[in-house]
């Protein structure tokens, strides 16, 4: 209902009651003696009664004591009885709607307990046809108490589903948004990887061929293709990251197949490009892993790699696969240079600083979110060990 209609209705209510009220005053007929006919002061208690109804949404309280006391004050002016369930009818119903049901029976009980004693004792009316009569009325004011607070609970009700309704809305608003979340650093993590590694590896390749390009073209030329193919390769990856930000709901993102343990042996390659003597030992059986505990491998040594290419002044660098029947561990060890006599370099590599930074951080993420672990640190007589352990499932 509108807040215009609410006005119009709540007067067009109180106007039918006062009327009602008005009609059963003057149809009434009291056997006793000294009752007097209603006048103006008796039709003035009937248009206060449907007037105050005008308030009954903003004091429900207010306008039930105001028309039981001029209900009271009716009696007490000895006009001729009426029945309490016309005026009070409408008084009841609303404090009772709003949460008031002991004022609401308190003032229902009353009338009741009034009319069993006035009208025996005072008006010396037959007890029997009075209990008749005041069960019949005591049973309409009581229906309309229990209408006022059915549709109270009822509200109540509804408002508790509104609100779970909004709660598990609001919940899957943050769901979304911690997922949304999550995804956003999953891509930014595959995008620091290639970067990092391509960068990296793009510096070395330009240096090399920039100091042999007078003397050995050939040589050049090979480190200028490695850099294109190097290039090309993170332009697809990148592409594919990116497509998974840009696709609207329901389009495809671009297929391009993910890096796994199968290309240890590029970064390997690279790895000596840089000058660096690089191995792979592969402990027990190879098989086919889950595809995020593949590319979360891949990614582990491809930072490693990259860490010990750009931090470590190493000349070795081992990696080491070892399948074990529920589990993947992955070893990548340097022979870089003690902690004390390096220069703090950064934050990538832990042996340039004291604090770990995107790189470690990112690869302890993705070994955590597949139930593994990540340990990494430098090794007593110099270089460093990262090791990181997840695990696969059953094979079978």
């Amino acid at each position: 209902m509108s807040r215009w209609t609410r006005p119009a209705a709540d007067a067009g209510l109180a106007a039918l009651v006062g009327i009602l009220v008005g009609i059963a005053m003057s149809v009434a007929t009291e056997p006793a003696l000294g009752t007097r006919p209603p006048d103006a002061i008796a039709y003035g208690l009937a248009a206060v009664i449907g007037g105050v109804l005008l308030v009954r949404r903003r004091s429900p309280l207010g306008v039930l004591l105001v028309t039981a006391a001029c209900l009271l004050l009716y009696y007490r002016l000895e006009y001729p009885g009426i029945t309490p369930a016309v005026p009070l009818a409408v008084a009841l119903y609303t404090a009772a709607s709003r949460g008031l049901l002991v004022w609401s029976l308190g003032i229902a009980a009353l009338f009741v307990v009034l009319g069993l004693t006035v009208r025996p004792l005072h008006l010396g009316e037959p007890i029997l046809p009075v209990l008749t009569d005041m069960a019949a009325q005591a049973g309409l004011l009581l229906a309309v108490v229990l209408l006022g607070e059915t549709l109270r609970g009822r509200r109540v009700r509804l408002a508790e589903a509104d609100e779970r309704l909004a709660l598990v809305e609001a919940g899957q608003e943050r769901e979304a948004a911690r997922r949304a979340a999550e995804e956003r650093l999953r891509i930014a993590g595959e995008i620091h990887d290639v970067l990092s590694h391509t960068i990296t590896g793009i510096t070395i390749q330009a240096a090399l061929a920039d100091e042999v390009l007078d003397n050995r073209p050939a040589d050049a030329r090979t480190a200028l293709r490695a850099i294109r193919t190097a290039a090309g390769e993170a332009t697809a990856e990148l592409r594919a990251a990116l497509g998974l930000l840009r696709t609207d709901d329901g389009e495809p993102p671009p297929r391009v197949p993910a890096p796994g343990l199968g290309q240890v042996g590029e970064l390997t390659g690279q790895a000596r490009s840089a000058g660096l003597e690089a191995t792979v030992i592969v402990r027990g059986e190879a098989r086919r892993l889950p595809p995020a505990v593949d590319l979360a491998a891949f990614r582990v040594v491809q930072e490693s790699v990259t860490n010990t290419i750009r931090h470590a002044n190493a000349r070795t660098v081992r990696i080491t696969l070892a399948y074990e029947p529920d589990a993947l561990e992955v070893e990548v060890v340097d022979d870089g240079r003690p902690r004390e006599e390096r220069g703090r370099r950064g934050d990538e590599h832990p042996e340039a600083g004291v604090t770990p930074g995107y790189g470690l951080s990112g690869m302890g993420e993705r070994a955590s979110s597949l139930g593994g672990t990540l340990t990494a640190a430098p090794l007593p007589g110099g270089g460093f060990s990262v090791l990181v352990r997840m695990p696969t499932g059953d094979p079978a």
